[in-house]
This record gives C-alpha cells, sequence and structure tokens, in this order.
C-alpha cells in the first residue's frame, strides 16, 4: 500500500491556491485523485459551511475546477492527493470526506485496519456512507461523538481508530480551527506569523515557512491562524520544539530539468559532498552523533530495509564485512519483522530509510529492540519515525528527494555506510593505519569521481535508444558488483516498467541461462577486478546463446571493449567503494529508457516515494 499527501491552511490569505500549490508539491506521494475543503463564510448570517472540490486525476485537474469556482473562498480549509488503497479511484473515493451532517470534513494519510467493524456500527445507527474508503469512517465517527467539543470529540474518535494515519480535520462550527493527529505516518505543523499549516511533507511547506514543529505517534494538535498548542494522547498540552528547516524552494524545484530525477542524478556530487566532509577531519572520520557507540559489544551486524535502501544495505554488508571482520547479514525488512529474528544485546541491527518512514523497516526496529539489539539509523529526513526511534541516527544530508525512484538518495546511504565502516574498523582495530587513510582519501574524492561519472557517459541516451525496446533484460555480478545489479535492475524496471531481474553472474548456469534468447540485453557489472576474469566468462557464456551485452566497467580496461556490444566507464576507486559509483550509469540507462518508452519519470505507475503502511 502506498501513502497519500495532506496538507492544511488556516490563516488570512484565502487558502485554495496555498492548499493547491502544497499538493502539487505532494503529488508524488499520491496521483490518482485530489481534494480540498474550505470553511466557507456566508455573509448573510456569518455561519459557516464546508465547501468541497473533487477530481479524479492528477492535481493539475482539481486546479482547473477550482479556476472554474470563483466563489470557492475561504481561509481556513485541508487538502489531499490520493493514492487508492481502499475504494477504485473516483471523485467519490477522493478525500476530504464529509461527515453525514455536514459539519466536519477529513483528510487522511493511512490505513484504519478497524474500518469495516466502525463503518457497520454506525450504519446500525443509520449513518449512510458514500464512499468505498476506510477514511470515512473517521468523519462519521467524529460527527457521532460531537457534543460541541471539537477536541473531545477527536480524541474520542482516534482512540478508537487501529491502524496508521495522520489526519486534518475541520469544522463548520470552529472558523479557522484545524485539528492534527499522528499515528504511525508523517505529520509536521508549519509554523507561520498570523498563519499556519500542516502537511505531510516538507515540500508542502517550504515555499510559506521554514519553522515546523515535528508531530509524535499519539499527539494531536489545535492550529488555529495565532497560534499551535500540542496535546497528548491523554489530551494534556505539551511543549514543542520549533526547528529550521536548512533548505529553501529552489532544492524542491527541477531547476531546468525535465524531471526530478534527473536532476537529482546531478545532484549526486553535491549531495555526497554534503554528506561526506563534514565527517572526515584531520583526515579521520568523526560521527559526532554515534561518538560513544561502542562497535566492541557487537559480535554481529543485521542490516535491514527495505527497496533501494535494502540494496545500499547489501552494499554495506560487504563493506562491513570487509574492514570490520565480524559476521554481517542483510535482510528485506518485509521478511524479518515476521520472522522472530535471533538477536540480542550483542548484536547491531542498522535500519536504512530515505524517509524514515517506511513501515516495514519501522516495525523491524521495533522487533529488533524488544529484541535487546541496539538499533542504528540511517535516514535522510530529520525528525523522521525512524530517526526518533533508533539508539542513534546517521542523517544522510542528502537534501529532499522529490523522484519516486530514489538515485542521491541510494549513494549517499552507500557513502554513510562505507564512512562507518571504516570508522567501525578503526575502533576495532582490524583495518591497519596506511589502509584507513587510503579508504579515506578514496572516501573524499567520491564527490569528484561521482561527477566524472556523469561526464564520462555522454552516450547513454543513444544506447538507450537502442535497448529501449527489449522487454526482458538481465543484470550480472559478482561480489559487489551483484549488490549494484539489484539497484540497476530496480531501477530500469520501477520507471521504465520493463521486466528485468539482477543475478549473481555464477548463477547463471543453476537455470537463468535458460531464458537467454538471441538479442535479450544482458547488462554486466564489471568493476569487481578480483572477479573480472569470471565475470568475463559469464558474459562469453550468454553471448554464446545470442544476447546483447552492455557492460560497466573502470576507465582503463580495455579488454572488455572485445567482450561486451557496449561499454559505459567509470573511474577507478576501491573496489569497496565503486558501488556508488558505478551504479550512476545505471541510473541514467534508466532514464533514458523510460524517457524513450514515454513513461511518467517521477511518478511511476502503482508507486509513491515513501510506503508508510504495510
Amino acid at each position: 500500500m502506498i501513502m497519500c499527501g495532506i496538507t492544511g491552511y488556516t490563516g488570512v490569505n484565502q487558502a485554495g491556491p496555498i492548499l493547491l500549490e502544497g499538493l502539487k508539491r505532494l503529488e508524488y506521494r499520491g496521483y490518482d485523485s485530489a481534494g480540498i475543503a474550505i470553511q466557507s463564510r456566508n455573509e448573510a448570517d456569518d455561519m459557516y459551511s464546508i465547501k468541497m472540490l473533487k477530481a479524479t486525476g492528477k492535481v493539475s485537474h482539481l486546479v482547473d475546477k477550482f479556476e472554474a469556482e470563483p466563489d470557492f473562498k475561504g481561509v481556513c480549509g485541508i487538502g489531499h492527493t490520493r493514492w487508492a488503497t481502499h475504494g477504485i479511484p473516483s471523485d467519490t473515493n477522493a478525500h476530504p470526506h464529509l461527515s453525514a451532517d455536514g459539519k466536519f470534513a477529513v483528510v487522511h494519510n493511512g490505513i484504519i485496519e478497524n474500518f469495516a467493524e466502525i463503518r457497520s456500527e454506525l450504519q446500525k445507527y443509520g449513518i449512510e456512507f458514500k464512499s468505498e474508503t476506510d477514511t470515512e469512517v473517521i468523519v462519521q465517527l467524529l460527527a457521532y461523538n460531537y457534543n460541541g467539543n471539537f477536541k473531545k470529540a477527536l480524541m474520542k474518535t482516534i482512540s478508537r481508530l487501529t491502524g496508521s494515519y495522520a489526519i486534518g480535520v475541520i469544522s463548520a462550527e470552529h472558523p479557522g480551527t484545524i485539528f492534527a493527529a499522528k499515528l504511525s505516518s508523517p505529520l509536521l505543523i508549519g509554523v507561520g506569523i498570523g498563519e499556519n499549516y500542516f502537511a505531510s511533507d516538507i515540500t508542502a511547506l517550504v515555499s510559506n515557512t521554514k519553522n515546523v514543529i515535528d508531530m509524535d505517534d499519539g499527539e494531536v494538535a489545535e492550529i488555529t491562524p495565532d497560534e499551535v498548542k500540542v496535546y497528548d494522547h491523554a489530551g494534556n498540552e505539551i511543549k514543542k520544539e520549533i526547528r529550521q528547516i536548512n533548505w529553501d524552494i529552489a532544492a524542491a524545484e527541477k531547476s531546468g530539468y525535465e524531471h526530478f530525477m534527473m536532476k537529482e542524478i546531478m545532484e549526486q556530487p553535491q549531495a555526497l559532498k554534503a554528506t561526506i566532509e563534514p565527517r572526515i577531519k584531520d583526515e579521520e572520520i568523526v560521527f559526532g552523533e554515534i561518538k560513544d557507540l561502542d562497535m566492541s559489544k557487537f559480535n554481529r551486524v543485521h542490516i535491514t530495509a527495505c527497496g533501494s535502501a535494502y540494496h545500499a544495505g547489501c552494499v554495506g554488508r560487504g563493506i562491513i564485512e570487509a574492514l570490520c571482520r565480524m559476521p554481517v547479514e542483510a535482510e528485506v525488512a518485509s521478511e524479518l519483522r515476521y520472522r522472530d529474528p535471533i538477536m540480542d544485546g550483542k548484536t547491531l541491527v542498522i535500519v536504512i530509510s530515505q524517509s524514515g518512514e517506511t513501515a516495514d523497516t519501522i516495525a523491524a526496529m521495533k522487533e529488533c529492540k524488544e529484541k535487546g539489539a541496539t538499533v542504528l539509523a540511517i535516514v535522510n529526513v530529520v525528525g523522521s519515525s525512524i530517526a526518533k526511534l533508533a539508539d542513534y541516527c546517521i542523517y544522510t544530508w542528502a537534501g529532499p528527494e522529490i523522484a519516486v525512484a530514489t538515485t542521491k538518495g541510494y549513494t549517499t546511504q552507500v557513502a554513510v555506510l562505507a564512512m562507518f565502516a571504516v570508522w567501525a574498523a578503526g575502533q576495532l582495530k582490524t583495518i591497519s593505519h596506511g589502509a584507513y587513510a587510503s579508504m579515506v582519501i578514496d572516501i573524499m574524492r567520491l564527490p569528484e569521481r561521482a561527477q566524472r561519472a556523469l561526464d564520462l557517459n555522454s552516450r547513454v541516451k543513444k544506447l538507450a535508444d537502442k535497448y529501449y525496446d527489449n522487454q526482458s533484460l538481465f543484470f550480472i555480478g559478482r561480489n559487489m558488483d551483484y549488490a549494484v545489479a539489484l539497484e540497476g535492475s530496480l531501477k530500469l524496471k520501477e520507471i521504465s516498467y520493463l521486466h528485468s531481474e539482477a543475478y549473481a553472474a555464477g548463477e547463471l548456469k543453476h537455470g537463468t541461462i535458460a531464458l537467454i534468447e538471441p538479442g535479450r540485453l544482458v547488462v554486466a557489472l564489471c568493476c569487481y577486478e578480483k572477479l573480472f576474469d569470471k565475470t568475463v566468462s559469464n558474459i562469453q557464456q550468454v553471448k554464446a546463446r545470442g544476447a546483447r551485452v552492455l557492460a560497466v566497467a573502470h576507465e582503463g580496461n580495455r579488454s572488455i571493449f572485445q567482450e561486451a556490444d557496449d561499454v559505459l566507464l567509470v573511474p577507478q576507486t576501491d573496489p569497496l567503494l565503486a558501488p556508488v559509483i558505478e551504479i550512476i550509469p545505471m541510473q541514467l540507462f534508466a532514464y533514458y529508457v523510460a524517457e524513450k518508452n514515454g513513461c511518467d519519470i517521477d511518478k511511476p505507475k502503482n508507486l509513491a516515494k515513501s510506503v508508510t503502511v504495510e
């Protein structure tokens, strides 16, 4: 299931344009329908009602409807962009949802697991439902619980909900007031002057304010133009810190690129620099965030994550094992959370997530903590759920990543894992002084080598033109190259919709080679030079069966040109760090194949940026 995007505004300006702008910035989180609701004042009797606009499809369809409604005015409202979990995409199922008495409207990100039970109960009281969604039970139950006290009714309502939610609610009887609540789904409050906001993502807020409050699970916010009050699960007011966002709206814009994905591919040298430079001082790796983490207390490391973050973890497994000489496992969080894993106080669990809100990863880390493991998180989003739950946290500082398919998020995660491995090996004394110094130098050079990888591969678009019509293809590699193959294959399939699989090259003869046919494209990653000859043997095997081979190899490797049909080159670096660099031409290849096939690159079908529900 995929998350949606929510936002809200209360102040002195017209809410409609502000809500629509926020939804445009959130559209990458859900785009099969959208809607807004505002408190509308009737000047004749000074009474308020709730007006709604909804549209199936992209936010632009909602904008068209709004522009055709000049009387759709109000200074307090909520908005939502949806990716369906319950009910087909339609205007009826689109959020916001209105209570049967017309007094309340709600937007919701998440899943209400006990919605069927609540719906059945309310129907017995004669309450009629209009949609197929789980969300509608929230607003109908809220109206049923309401006796004049908005806050009490909401607290009573959310106490009944099982699942995950970030919700925003307005009432016709409480002008200028929005209530927002959170459980296992991201929610931020934006603090302004004479106006305040909420949203599920910073990108919806940053053009209006850089001051935010991070909401924690079980908390409820009462938002008016002049103040924000936050309450705990029992309804007691609590003090919350306001933090400043350290990037501006330009970071969330395309900056002249046609797609966010290409912008973010090109930002990787800068993102790597921001991740690496502050942590290297006097040729030493310094992690202020984990300075009291004692690696000698652990006898093994377990890495868990989902999607691309898991692939980064597979690379990290190889680096940490090689340098720290302790056993390391990497496992997808959606499996780990249900496996009753064997771990204890001597286990270090590293969880990786760009958003810090990945539901399966959160569940897995909770499971590990219950078993006594120490949890180290690697995340990009400051103040995210995973960052707060972990015992230790390292931020990647990659900046906002808007495209659904991660690029700089992945490479900065691998860079952090590499720095951590060197730092830990130094603490454990499993690395020589010379090897430590050499690794630090190579890590510091990753930004310039990432730029070199971009500069070397101006031919990628032509190769995409050559190979875009392959309906099924394979990525192969050995050791670290196999870990990169997993990510390269995922990049291609998720944005171009082509069938693509990654295999350990040595496994070809154990079944996969039966699928090699004349003309089939095989992408061979050849940067792990210790096993280069073995990979060449695999290339020869598939070519003997008619495959075409696109290889990725280091600059200066001339022999690969005798084996492959086409070659993409990347600069030489330490074998353990090569995955940061060699994925870059694969990202470009996936981008241009998707472009050639006319795909929606930033918002691929059936996907959104963060998977915040199971």
